[in-house]
């Protein structure tokens, strides 16, 4: 009872000040900051919030680069920006976007989904030909069908641990398979006009990307997201929360996927059957060149949607006035453009809390204290050993010569 008394006794709220002791001994105060690394996952980065401003810095750079194209578009072919054309060109970037949206949320996972643009080609190559049996019904099913292949993908990524560009390039291949069994493009034959309802497809759109990368900016979200993301030997499993996660974001990327590319079917008059190669450049190219990291996790607020409007922009300005680079020309200099701000969002965007375990040499570096540096020397000197050996160093009989036996 005596000892119980005293364990009792010993126990503080950790909520109080360093003048409170346990056993007589003092207590250093814990800061909510350090309260809230001890429940982060130890093995999932570094602890500590991502930094958000090298993607604020970097949307600045996008925000002027789509009012420059935008200039030039509307000096050199202002019909673009008018009437009906500027409808086509919402409604091309909705659908664009929602692919794009895929992949973004594939890359977030950790996961990245390489068949969204061939997966977005069958849709709208589905929509054509079943368009006379109603939007709703059509969309739906085609939707269903993504579903179903985002869940086998799930399957070999989540259940096989293999690597998800492998599996999903598969699947994309497969994907085209179908889609070359219609040689000729398809007349789209429903009354469905998208381009009635363009300001609030691409309003739509735009909330989406936005809010969910508001989401998706907080701590507990990120780290959930990327749980998928390898942190050692990339065969070593990340746990069932990790799963789930990788499992939904491969099932929710199909589905984006398949409703932007129902959502281009509806607004062209033919859909030309193709591979859907430059469809998933154009919508990697955008997912990384509006901030978000290949290597998964990171990823910005506004980027993706700056971006998308982006490369829409400079396909319809390349369009009329005659480039020959096409959807893959673009779709690799954005993915190009991208990798690099990979390597800015990794180097930059990382935890403050976590340079220092990681690097201890950047104490050394201009402006920087001695005492900042993490002292490698042990505290106190170790032992000298006495067996076999004298107390003084060099009349250690190893140093003896051996005539002297």
């Amino acid at each position: 009872t005596h000892s119980t008394d005293q364990g009792a006794n010993a126990v503080t709220d950790y909520s109080s000040d360093a003048t409170e002791t346990t056993q007589g001994l003092g207590r250093r105060p814990v800061s909510p900051v350090a309260l809230d690394d001890v429940f982060d996952d130890p093995d999932h980065g570094e602890p500590g919030r991502d930094r958000m401003t090298v993607h604020l810095v970097w949307e600045l750079v996008l925000v002027l680069g789509v009012a420059a194209v935008g200039f030039l578009a509307y000096r050199d072919h202002s019909e673009l920006l008018k009437g009906a054309a500027l409808k086509d060109l919402l409604v091309f970037a909705a659908g664009l976007g929602l692919v794009t949206l895929g992949a973004v949320l594939s890359l977030r996972a950790a996961v990245p989904n390489l068949a969204v643009g061939s997966f977005a080609v069958a849709a709208a190559v589905f929509f054509a030909i079943n368009s006379d049996r109603g939007v709703t019904v059509t969309m739906a099913v085609a939707a269903v069908a993504a579903l179903a292949a985002g869940g086998v993908l799930a399957i070999f990524v989540v259940g096989f641990h293999v690597p998800s560009w492998a599996a999903t390039l598969a699947a994309g291949f497969a994907a085209a398979v179908w889609i070359q069994r219609n040689s000729e493009p398809v007349t789209v034959e429903g009354g469905y006009d998208p381009s009635r309802h363009a300001y609030y497809l691409i309003g739509g759109f735009a909330a989406i990307s936005v809010v969910g990368g508001l989401i998706g900016s907080t701590k507990a979200v990120r780290r959930t997201i990327g749980r998928f993301r390898p942190i050692e030997d990339a065969a070593h499993r990340r746990g069932a929360m990790a799963a789930m996660v990788a499992t939904a974001a491969l099932a929710g990327s199909a589905v984006l996927a398949s409703v932007g590319g129902s959502l281009l079917g509806a607004g062209a008059d033919k859909v030309t059957p193709t591979t859907g190669f430059e469809v998933t450049a154009l919508a990697m190219g955008a997912a990384l060149a509006g901030g978000t990291s290949a290597f998964g996790r990171r990823g910005g607020v506004f980027g993706t949607v700056l971006a998308v409007l982006l490369v829409t922009m400079l396909l319809r300005y390349g369009q009329a006035e005659g480039w020959r680079l096409r959807e893959l020309g673009i779709g690799a200099a954005a993915m190009g453009l991208g990798l690099v701000m990979t390597r800015l969002v990794e180097a930059l965007g990382r935890p403050r809390s976590g340079e220092r375990a990681d690097e201890p040499d950047s104490a050394w570096l201009p402006g920087s204290t001695w005492s900042e540096r993490p002292d490698s020397w042990p505290a106190s000197l170790p032992a000298q050993p006495t067996v076999g050996r004298s107390n003084d160093f060099w009349g250690d009989d190893r140093w003896s010569s051996r005539g002297d036996d």
